[in-house]
């Protein structure tokens, strides 16, 4: 589908999946800070995009995108056993960080950077699900569209920047400097 490359859309959303039978709100985007991206940088599903990117200014929308466009299918084998070790690098186990339940950061022996979410701390081993939190489920996004225009060349500059890891600009969370509302500007995705 083609849209508008590197449009700037604000939204305003809940998201919602099946789970177990029962329709559960997953996500919703806080009070007056909606998600920000620009279009055509690979910020978010291609799914999730093109379903926004014609959309003006307070459109409303509900949509679905199925598990297979959005974060693939659940995979028991992406369920590994870590040695316990490498989570123990000045020889304890740092308990505030690594606990059931917690999503932490990896890095495989390629580089590649990957969340991971802590099932089981045994004796030797640590239980690690690489799945993605949301692999499995069809997703449906209802909301409005709080913004969409065409993005300005600082904006694209400041995304890029945010992308590469260089941050947004040093807003920590508060005024970005772009739009002066805290947490919510332009290039930050909602920081």
């Amino acid at each position: 589908m083609e849209h508008p490359n590197n449009k700037y859309i604000a939204v305003a959303y809940q998201l919602y999946a099946d789970i177990d039978g029962k329709r559960e709100l997953i996500e919703e985007t806080a009070k007056g800070q909606p998600f920000i991206f620009i279009t055509g940088m690979g910020i978010t599903l291609p799914a999730f995009e093109d379903n926004l990117a014609t959309l003006e200014k307070d459109a409303e929308f509900d949509f679905t995108i199925p598990q297979a466009e959005a974060y693939g299918e659940y995979v028991d084998e992406r369920v590994v056993d870590l040695d316990k070790s490498i989570f123990m690098p000045d020889g304890k186990l740092d308990t505030k960080v690594i606990y059931v339940d917690a999503t932490i950061p990896l890095v495989n022996e390629d580089g590649n950077r990957f969340m991971g979410r802590i099932l089981e701390i045994g004796d030797t081993q640590v239980k690690v699900d690489l799945n993605h939190p949301l692999a499995g489920l069809d997703l449906q996004f209802v909301g409005h569209v709080v913004e969409a225009r065409q993005a300005r060349q600082d904006e694209i500059e400041r995304m890029v920047k945010m992308m590469s890891g260089e941050g947004c600009g040093g807003c920590g969370g508060g005024d970005c400097g772009d739009c002066g509302k805290e947490g919510s500007c332009g290039g930050c995705g909602g920081c």
